[in-house]
């Protein structure tokens, strides 16, 4: 039997990636709004109380505005948007990151996706402080690295225009107050005390990013060896579908192996690596900004919400 399924938003990245993800699926039922009206609240509020699920890919004031479209409807929610993420009352769509927000997001009726680099991020520090190898108080340096797309429509645009400036297609820096967005749920989700000091980079290509975070000895008032570090790692996400730590090298690889932040497009994996020495310890976390990131974290938790194999319709 299939479920009704309304996404409202549908037109933006998100939206088309999730489309993309359902093809040739029958257990769901996509309810289409008539594209003059995708902005008429009354011909959307109209389909959230029909579907059994309603996927936001909209601003945090449009998601908002949804969640209250549906009043007492028993549809449940699933919001791409930055809206609802340090809400307790929502689940926070990771579902690796413990059993409890596994089972949280199968009996929610309010869900919200994760943040792309926040994804990458938590993947890293919530385990880290969970098992006290990071103290929550440790102050932490974020660096990474994401496609253009993670900009939205209007990135894109500006990159792939035919007169698009030089420095578009250079690594560019942003978020210099430290004040992005995903900044919230980054501490928030992952149990730092502190809020994190974020340095993202967006560069010239579409999809794809790596988030990384180095642990300091000294400043953490420890030294904690890679080997420990990733046995902690191997252990948390021991079993996860779409989590994978990646093997622990001898130093000499290390110094070889190079981490593009591309691997992973058009999939929902990712990857954890551990790296470094006792006395410092990079931790990167590769994945797919679209897709483990968004689009792909949407579909496999609504796989979880209707008890279906949460790879379906996912690489």
């Amino acid at each position: 039997m299939s479920v009704n399924i309304f996404i409202d938003g549908q037109e933006g990245t998100t939206g088309l990636r999730i489309l993309e993800r359902f093809a040739g699926r029958d257990d769901i039922n996509l309810l289409q709004i008539d594209t003059a009206l995708r902005k008429d609240a009354n011909e959307r509020k109209k389909l959230i109380q029909a579907s059994d699920y309603t996927i936001l890919c909209l601003p945090d004031a449009a998601a908002r505005e949804a969640v209250a479209l549906a009043e007492d409807a028993p549809v449940r929610i699933i919001d791409a948007s930055t809206a609802h993420r340090t809400n307790p009352d929502w689940a926070y769509g990771f579902p690796e990151l413990s059993p409890a927000h596994r089972e949280k997001i199968a009996g929610s009726n309010r869900v919200a996706v994760p943040g792309c680099y926040a994804s990458g991020f938590n993947s890293l520090a919530y385990p880290m402080v969970a098992s006290g190898l990071m103290p929550a108080d440790y102050p932490v340096q974020c660096f990474a690295v994401s496609g253009y797309s993670g900009g939205g429509k209007k990135m894109i645009a500006e990159v792939e225009a035919s007169d698009s400036a030089p420095e578009v297609h250079s690594p560019r820096f942003y978020g210099l107050a430290n004040n992005h967005k995903h900044l919230p749920e980054m501490q928030a989700i992952s149990g730092l005390s502190r809020k994190p000091m974020f340095t993202p980079i967006v560069d010239d290509y579409y999809n794809g990013m790596v988030v990384s975070i180095p642990v300091q000895a000294a400043i953490a008032g420890k030294a904690v060896s890679p080997k420990e570090i990733h046995a902690m790692f191997t252990e948390h996400y021991a079993g996860c579908n779409f989590v994978k730590v990646m093997p622990l090298l001898e130093e000499a690889d290390m110094t070889a192996l190079r981490i593009s932040s591309n691997d992973l497009r058009d999939t929902n994996m990712m990857e954890i690596f551990v790296c470094g020495s006792e006395e410092q310890v990079l931790l990167c976390s590769r994945l797919d900004n679209l897709g483990k990131g968004a689009s792909g974290a949407a579909v496999q938790c609504l796989n979880i919400m209707m008890g279906a194999d949460e790879t379906t319709g996912l690489l």
